[in-house]
């Protein structure tokens, strides 16, 4: 089955970076746009960035953009998030998402996710 692992994730202070990796297995990335997502306590999943399938345009949450950057690299089968000047509210799970259908930016379209990796930013 098609597995997506993230990594990445840690304790950062508020300002500073981190840099989320998304590594597929048993897919073919250049089929699918990919996406992340992210959950923190007691809140709904909630889209963050999406990028499509050649990598040609990318989609961001107003929450995130001008701050976060995401990109993938399809021989390695491997997408990015770039995180900068964060944020305590960014503190949450964040999950890669994969769909064949293209970008969605809607949780429930989602064909495959990660297990996510937790982004904690202290004030």
């Amino acid at each position: 089955q098609v597995q997506l692992v993230e990594s990445g994730g840690g304790l950062v202070q508020a300002g500073g970076s981190l840099r989320l990796s998304c590594a597929a297995s048993r897919l073919t990335t250049s089929n699918y746009a990919m996406e992340w997502f992210r959950q923190a306590p007691e809140k709904e999943r909630e889209f963050v960035a999406a990028i499509t399938r050649s990598g040609g345009s990318t989609s961001y949450a107003d929450s995130v953009k001008g701050r976060f950057i995401i990109s993938r690299d399809n021989a390695k089968n491997t997408v990015y998030l770039q995180m900068n000047s964060l944020k305590p509210e960014d503190t949450a799970v964040y999950y890669c998402a994969a769909n064949r259908a293209g970008v969605r930016t809607i949780t429930g379209a989602m064909d495959y996710w990660g297990k996510g990796t937790l982004v904690t930013v202290s004030s």
